[in-house]
């Protein structure tokens, strides 16, 4: 049901990134791939401390998708966090659990690895997927501030 996203996975991964009004605005899903992506896809493949997974139904086909980073860190006593990014569900599939699955296996590969904990954001424009990872166990316990640089 899960597994890391390999090369051909991508069209499908970036379909989900921009199926939402947020992601449209930010996200390019055409036949013709951005060398941007390609470029994105192979760093991250080549980076043990990222972990870009995909859902797949019974049939292969990408139903959802996140990327995990693993980071190290001194704070804590040198304590290694899980960072949750990207994560997205094919509207088809939304509502019967896929997401809380997905996010629990996450979890799960963050302490694999040695986590203490897991983090993520979420636009405060998305209130559904925030009261979703609330349901996940996340605590708003920080205030998370973005600049952008493009």
């Amino acid at each position: 049901m899960f597994r890391n996203a390999s090369s051909t996975d991508l069209p499908a991964i970036i379909t989900l990134l921009a199926d939402d009004p947020i992601g449209a605005t930010r996200e390019v899903a055409s036949k013709e791939m951005d060398q941007a992506y390609l470029e994105a896809f192979a760093a991250i493949e080549a980076d043990p401390n990222q972990l870009l997974a995909v859902a797949v139904d019974d049939d292969g086909e990408v139903i959802g998708c996140l990327q995990l980073s693993f980071i190290p860190g001194l704070s804590r006593k040198g304590m290694w966090r899980g960072q949750i990014e990207s994560v997205r569900i094919a509207a088809s599939h939304r509502g019967g659990g896929l997401g809380a699955a997905m996010i629990e296996w996450a979890v799960e590969q963050a302490k694999e690895k040695g986590c203490g904990l897991v983090q993520l954001t979420s636009d405060k424009r998305r209130p559904d997927a925030i009261r979703f990872y609330e349901r996940q166990g996340f605590v708003a316990s920080h205030e998370g501030l973005k600049l952008d640089l493009s």
